[in-house]
């Protein structure tokens, strides 16, 4: 997995990035056998609201499912959509996690545009209640 943020910046896993750089959605690839493989991406913040009180942890800014191996995560189901990380307090961590899925899958979350279904996401129960297998994942700072 690859992920660039304004076409050039690319990230690795400890990055520390300015707010300014994540305003957008990043273009995240990914590698994969071939395009009959499947992905799901997440991008939670395990640190929100403030690293020393994280009280909605895991706190969901993306999640991106039935990504086509080979490809990037514009070739899938956006099931959230991106949220731009605006961190008020401290540094947080910001996490891509890539899992292989199974197959094609639908995907639900209870109202993908409201904040109330972001907060307390637990990537954990979610990837175990799909069966998904972790590939990778990147932690970044903010």
């Amino acid at each position: 997995m690859n992920v660039i943020y304004n076409s050039s910046k690319q990230v690795a896993n400890g990055h520390e990035l300015l707010p300014s750089l994540i305003s957008f959605k990043p273009r995240v690839e990914v590698a994969g056998d071939d395009m009959r493989s499947a992905f799901t991406l997440i991008m939670v913040d395990p640190d929100a609201p403030s690293p020393s009180d994280p009280y909605l942890r895991e706190y969901l800014h993306w999640m991106v499912t039935d990504i086509p191996g080979t490809t990037d995560a514009s070739f899938g189901k956006e099931i959230m959509s991106y949220e731009s990380p605006k961190p008020h307090i401290g540094i947080h961590r910001y996490v891509f996690v890539l899992f292989k899925q199974r197959g094609r899958q639908t995907v639900r979350l209870s109202s993908s545009s409201s904040s109330s279904s972001r907060a307390n996401f637990n990537t954990r129960h979610f990837s175990l209640s799909l069966s998904l297998s972790l590939s990778v994942f990147i932690s970044i700072y903010l």
